[in-house]
Order: structure tokens, then C-alpha cells, then sequence
């Protein structure tokens, strides 16, 4: 498993994931870089990701679904707020109707995505912020990390084949 560490601070107001990948940093940034990989590890792996749009540029939108066992969908979306290929990517990443109109009651998160030469491989490191305990304790009680840590975990397997 990818992972290394989970880890969240209230006070900072921020989750951060860690994770170690046997490719170069170029194959990691593929997968954000090109929507089809996108979403064969964006989101759990019950809940495969449909890429809609994606213009991954800063000032570009990235929306999405997922689909989960039992037919139903969930939307989101990423506002692009900084691009420097192939070493980091930054966006506001929110939830949505299915017609990828922004849900105001469900947090927004800033994310910050690098990815640095370690080991021979890549670390990436995922850094989301919040705007509040509250909102960061409600994402952690919706499983964040666990659908995260399963959404990482498949970029293993995509890279390797």
C-alpha cells in the first residue's frame, strides 16, 4: 500500500497523506495529467470516477462523479489554482449537484498536490485545508481517509501497467 501517513491537525486545520510510489515523478503527474487514469483512482474503489471535464490549468475546472455499488452518484469539482508540471497541482475541490452545481453545505477544501523524487520512486504528498474544525471533523465522520487512502492505493496498480 502506498500510504505512508495520515495525518490531521485540528488546530492547523489540515489533513495531509502521504504516499511513496515505485515510478518517477513524471508517471505520478500522468495520472492527474490525463483524465482517463484520473478517474481509474480518483475515489474509492467502490466508487469508480467519471471525468467530465478537465482543463487543468490554472483558472480550469476539473468535474466529476462517482458511482457507487448501488447505482447511486455523487459529484464534485476542482476550481485549478495552480499548476507547475510535473511537481505540483493546487485546487478548492467541492461537492456538487449531478449538474456539477457547487453543494454549499458541504465543505470546500484547498488541496495542494507535490510529488518529489524519493527513493527512486515519488513521494506525493496531499495536503488539504479547511476553514474550520467543524468542516474537517465533518469530512473525517464521511471516511475521507479511508476513501482516500483506497483511492491512492489503486495509482499503484495503474502505474505499473
Amino acid at each position: 500500500m502506498p500510504v505512508t501517513d495520515v495525518r490531521h491537525d485540528l488546530d492547523a486545520l489540515t489533513l495531509t497523506i502521504t504516499a511513496d510510489f515505485a515510478a518517477p515523478v513524471e508517471r505520478i503527474w500522468q495520472v492527474y495529467a490525463d483524465p482517463r487514469q484520473m478517474e481509474k483512482v480518483w475515489g474509492p474503489p467502490t466508487y469508480p470516477a467519471t471525468v467530465v471535464e478537465h482543463d487543468l490549468r490554472p483558472g480550469g475546472r476539473v468535474t466529476y462523479f462517482m458511482t457507487g455499488p448501488e447505482g447511486d452518484k455523487h459529484a464534485g469539482y476542482w476550481l485549478v489554482t495552480a499548476v507547475e508540471a510535473p511537481t505540483s497541482l493546487s485546487f478548492d475541490d467541492g461537492f456538487a449537484d449531478l449538474d456539477f452545481t457547487p453543494n454549499p453545505d458541504l465543505p470546500v477544501t484547498k488541496n495542494v498536490y507535490t510529488f518529489t523524487a524519493h527513493d527512486g520512486g515519488t513521494r506525493a504528498t496531499y495536503v488539504s485545508s479547511f476553514e474550520s474544525a467543524e468542516q474537517l471533523q465533518q469530512l473525517l465522520d464521511m471516511g475521507v481517509v479511508e476513501g482516500a487512502t483506497g483511492a491512492i492505493s489503486q495509482i499503484d496498480e495503474l502505474v505499473a501497467s
